[in-house]
């Protein structure tokens, strides 16, 4: 069995690893939901601990459903993540309907390889859950956080 704690700092990293963490998926700003955190946070996470960290890319609190600017900035984000050695990213895009946005879902897989791609919470909104399940999965996500 493989423990992946949710870490909100550096610190709360640390503690992870301390306490037999394996994986983190490190963010920052737990009260809105989880946002993408601070470099600085997961250049430490990198370069100071010896544990998985995977980082969500959130760019604000709210809807899953992104504009033209903020998906560009989450992909700039995705590449400034692979630059710095994290294992992985977590995402999550729907449509207004509340369906899986497959495309923009594939443009962030397939932009973050070799590193691999969770799809977050945005998931438990998903009016259709099995087939947000496999469109996930045909996405190419490796995991899936609900």
């Amino acid at each position: 069995m493989l423990l992946e704690v949710c870490a909100n700092s550096a610190q709360s990293a640390r503690n992870a690893q301390l306490g037999g963490a394996q994986r983190i998926e490190l963010c920052q700003n737990l009260n809105e939901g989880g946002l993408t955190p601070s470099f600085a946070a997961i250049d430490y996470c990198i370069n100071r601990l010896q544990i998985n960290t995977f980082v969500l890319i959130r760019p604000r609190s709210g809807h899953f459903c992104y504009s033209d600017e903020e998906f560009y900035l989450m992909c700039q984000e995705v590449q400034q993540c692979k630059r710095m050695g994290v294992s992985g990213v977590a995402v999550g895009f729907l449509h207004r309907d509340l369906s899986v946005d497959i495309k923009k879902t594939e443009q962030i897989v397939d932009l973050a390889a070799p590193m691999q791609v969770t799809f977050h919470r945005a998931f438990d909104l998903c009016v259709q859950p099995q087939k947000a399940l496999e469109d996930i999965i045909a996405c190419g996500c490796r995991r899936l956080l609900t």
